[in-house]
């Protein structure tokens, strides 16, 4: 059966995104943290993702500065077969992804009996 874990970027006071909504400190990397993400990135998994994270990722992982930025991470990325759950996202135009509109538990319950590891990203 498939592992579910969770990938998370959180500040030590619990906190995802600034006052504002900033979110660019998460994603200030030094190089362990870099290497820590591109191992991540080209795990072999599925990703796991909700509408808003989903909208987010998309709009930048497929294009050519995130191939730029970090190119084993961007290549994973758009390789990885990935879900997002949502009721109001018609269609997706990233690489390997469904859309599930059903019922979470049971879309998951089904996918772990798939035997591929899952990441949800937030």
């Amino acid at each position: 059966m498939a592992i579910l874990s969770a990938f998370i970027s959180l500040s030590l006071d619990g906190c995802y995104a600034d006052a504002g909504g900033d979110m660019s400190w998460a994603h200030a990397q030094d190089s362990e943290q870099a290497e820590f993400t591109a191992s991540n990135a080209k795990g072999g998994g599925r990703l796991v993702f909700g509408r808003v994270t989903y909208e987010m990722m998309s709009a930048f992982w497929p294009t050519p500065m995130a191939a730029e930025m970090m190119p084993n991470v961007a290549a994973g990325m758009n390789a990885m077969p990935k879900t997002v759950f949502s009721r109001s996202l018609k269609s997706s135009d990233w690489r390997n992804t469904t859309v599930a509109r059903d019922d979470l538990v049971s879309e998951l319950t089904r996918l772990k009996g798939e035997d591929l590891d899952m990441s949800i990203l937030g």
